[in-house]
C-alpha cells in the first residue's frame, strides 16, 4: 500500500513543545510507523481522503541517487526535474527564495508603473472597459511581459511519486509556488511556505462597481492531481501581509492569491496539522461552478488538525467536494478582518464536525458559515469558545436570507483519530505548523 523560522528579521522561531500529553504523541508517532527518516515516512492507512485506494507514499521508495537536499531555488528545481517520475525525496534547507533580487527583476523593458497609473486611472480611462485589447507596447502590454517573466521564475512542477520537505525548524520556501500538476503521489510536510507577492496585480475596471485590482499566484495549487498529503507546514504572507500593501484608485492593490487550491479534478487529498496564518483567501477547493464536468464526483479532500489563525475567509470555501473537516482551530483576532470560515458552494457536501472556534465578542458564530449556493452540509458537535454551538441553526437565525439545509448526504470514515472539541485548541496549538515533524 502506498500507504518558524523564517528571515531574522521576518518570522520569530516556534519553540517546539515536548510530546507530553499521550494524545499529541500519538499524532506525532502516526507517520513514525513508517521509519525514522521523515522524509521517508508515508500517510498512515485510513489518514483522511489521500489514504482512499493506492494511499499515498510520495517519494519513500526512492533511491539514493534521488534523495537531495537543496539550499537554492535553481537547485530545488532542477532536483524535481532529475529522474521524471522515479520516486525521490527533495530535503529543503535553510530559506530557498526566486524572487530574492526584487520585483525588479522581472520588469520588462520600457515598463513604468506611474505611466501604468496615468494612463487607467478611471478618471482618464473609465471602468467600462477592460484592459484586453492593449498592445504590447501599452503599459498594459509591459505590466503582461513582466509578469510572465515572474510566473517563469516562481513557479514549480513538483512531479509524481515525490516527497519535498524541510530539514529541522528553519526550511522555508519565501514566494514560490509549488504546481502539483496532473500527477499522482505527493507528499509536502515541514515547510514555511510565504505566500507569493505578485509584483505585477492587473487592473480591471469592470470588476465591479469600482474596478479592482487582480493577483495571480497561489502558494500551492493541486490541479487534477491525486493522493496529495500536506502536513505540518506553516503558510503565511509572512513579510507581506495585507495590511501593508497599498491602495491605488481607491482600491487594495491586491498582490496575494491562494495559500492551497485544490481544483479541477483533482482528489483524495489530506491537509493535517498545518498552520494557515494571516491571509485573505486561504483554501479553495473547486474553482468555478461550471466546472461540473471535472469536479464533480472529486474533489474529496480531509482537513484535520489544522490551526486557522486571522484568515479572512475560505477556510475551505468548497464547490463538488466531499471534504471531511474535523478537529481544526480557527483563531479569529479582536480587529482583524474575518468574513466567514466553511464557504458553501455549488454542488458541494461539507461534514464539518468537532472543530473548535475561538472568536472575539465583535465576531458573531453566525458568521462562521457562508452560503454560496444551495448545498446542504452536516455541521455537527462543533465549539464556540469552550462551549458546543449548532453552527446551522445560529447562522440560519441570524442570516434568514441564506438559510442552510441540513445533511451532506455521507459519513466520513477516513479518520486515524478524532479528538474531543474542547481539547482541540490546545492539541493542535502543540502539534500543528512546521518544525513539529519527528
Amino acid at each position: 500500500m502506498r500507504t518558524h523560522t523564517w528571515h531574522a528579521h521576518a518570522l520569530t522561531a516556534t519553540s517546539l513543545a515536548g510530546c507530553t500529553a499521550l494524545v499529541l504523541c500519538s499524532a506525532v508517532t502516526a507517520a513514525q510507523a513508517h521509519g525514522r527518516d521523515p522524509g521517508r515516512q508515508t500517510l498512515a492507512a485510513h489518514d483522511g481522503w489521500a489514504s482512499q485506494g493506492t494511499g499515498t507514499t510520495g517519494g519513500a521508495a526512492a533511491d539514493a541517487a534521488h534523495v537531495t537536499t537543496v539550499t537554492t531555488w535553481a537547485g530545488f528545481k532542477a532536483a524535481l526535474r532529475a529522474g521524471g517520475d522515479a520516486p525521490k525525496i527533495v530535503k529543503v534547507k535553510g530559506v530557498i527564495d526566486p524572487v530574492a533580487e526584487g520585483c525588479a527583476a522581472f520588469a520588462a523593458d520600457g515598463y513604468d508603473f506611474g505611466a501604468y497609473l496615468e494612463k487607467y486611472a478611471p478618471e482618464n480611462w473609465g471602468l467600462d472597459t477592460d484592459l484586453s485589447t492593449e498592445p504590447a507596447d501599452s503599459p498594459e502590454g509591459l505590466r503582461a511581459a513582466s509578469a510572465a517573466r515572474q510566473n517563469e521564475a516562481i513557479k514549480v512542477d513538483v512531479p509524481a511519486n515525490t516527497t519535498v520537505i524541510g530539514v529541522g525548524r528553519g526550511a522555508a520556501i519565501s514566494g514560490g509556488s509549488l504546481q502539483i500538476k496532473g500527477v499522482d503521489n505527493v507528499i509536502l510536510r515541514n515547510l514555511t511556505i510565504e505566500a507569493p507577492l505578485d509584483c505585477y496585480p492587473q487592473w480591471d475596471p469592470t470588476d465591479g462597481a469600482t474596478g479592482a485590482w487582480n493577483s495571480e499566484y497561489d502558494a500551492v495549487v493541486v490541479y487534477g492531481s491525486t493522493h496529495v498529503w500536506v502536513d505540518h507546514n506553516t503558510l503565511t504572507d509572512g513579510r507581506h501581509p495585507d495590511s501593508t500593501l497599498p491602495t491605488y484608485f481607491g482600491e487594495k492593490y491586491q498582490q496575494h492569491d491562494g495559500l492551497l487550491d485544490i481544483v479541477r479534478g483533482a482528489d483524495h487529498v489530506t491537509a493535517s496539522w498545518n498552520s494557515f496564518e494571516n491571509h485573505d483567501k486561504t483554501i479553495l477547493i473547486g474553482n468555478s461552478d461550471s466546472a461540473g464536468a471535472t469536479d464533480a464526483g472529486r474533489l474529496k479532500v480531509t482537513l484535520h488538525h489544522n490551526r486557522f489563525e486571522n484568515v479572512v475567509e475560505r477556510a475551505p470555501r468548497v464547490r463538488f467536494g466531499q471534504v471531511d473537516a474535523y478537529n481544526n482551530h480557527y483563531v479569529v483576532t479582536e480587529g482583524e478582518p474575518y468574513g466567514y470560515s466553511f464557504g458553501v458552494g455549488a454542488s458541494s457536501q461539507l461534514h464539518a464536525e468537532k472543530n473548535a472556534f475561538s472568536l472575539p465578542d465583535t465576531v458573531s458564530p453566525a458568521k462562521i458559515l457562508k452560503k454560496w449556493s444551495e448545498a446542504p452540509l452536516t455541521a455537527e458537535h462543533n465549539y464556540v469558545n469552550g462551549r458546543a454551538t449548532d453552527l446551522i441553526a445560529v447562522h440560519n437565525a441570524e442570516i434568514p436570507a441564506e438559510t442552510l439545509q441540513r445533511g451532506a448526504g455521507w459519513t466520513p470514515s477516513l479518520r486515524t483519530r478524532v479528538d474531543p472539541p474542547r481539547a482541540v485548541p490546545g492539541i493542535v496549538a502543540r502539534g500543528a505548523g512546521a518544525g513539529k515533524v519527528r
